[in-house]
């Protein structure tokens, strides 16, 4: 975890810089995030064609949506969110999900399962820090893509209860963020 920290430590900062108008910046950030997003969106995407234009379409939605990221926030999980997000409309796009055809590709990608692994540790290690209940709450709506009233069925809650959790979740992750920035 304390690899994918040092990875994405300065994500926030390049991205404030970016939202000021640093060209030089947000370059930097963008060739910074592939690695990232290409690893996220391998836990959907297994053909490689449709993997790489997940990449580029989760860059230019990140492009679109660059002046939303608050850089007090953690921003992994706001790339996570995007990346999924354009992973699943190019698999409904498709009509399916495409299997693995080439074996070698399999065996190409250890290092992309190394960076995922060590995202998938700093993005528990953010989420571990939330009460069960927020956690999932955040789990479901902004991982798994599940709308307020999917997971107020699924957990029993009203539709309130769950935007209430959730408004609390964000809440200790900006301080969680912000502890560790101090930290640094």
């Amino acid at each position: 975890m304390a690899d994918a920290d040092a990875r994405t430590q300065g994500w926030p900062r390049l991205m404030a810089l970016a939202q000021a108008g640093d060209s030089e910046a947000y370059n930097q950030l963008l060739k910074a995030m592939v690695p990232a997003i290409r690893a996220f969106a391998r836990q959907k995407i297994r053909d490689e064609v449709l993997l790489e234009d997940v990449v580029q379409e989760a860059l230019l939605a990140i492009h679109r949506v660059r002046h939303t990221y608050d850089p007090q926030r953690p921003i992994l999980p706001w790339v996570a969110a995007i990346t999924s997000a354009r992973a699943i409309d190019a698999l409904r796009q498709r009509g399916r999900r495409p299997e693995v055809q080439d074996e070698d590709a399999l065996f190409r990608h250890a290092t992309d399962s190394d960076v995922m692994e060590s995202l998938n540790d700093e993005l528990s290690g953010y989420l571990g820090t939330l009460p069960p209940r927020q956690r999932e709450m955040v789990e479901s709506v902004h991982l798994r893509e599940q709308s307020l009233a999917q997971t107020a069925a699924a957990s029993h809650l009203s539709v309130s209860a769950v935007k209430s959790l959730l408004h609390r979740a964000m809440l200790n992750l900006r301080k969680y963020g912000r502890g560790n920035d101090e930290k640094s």
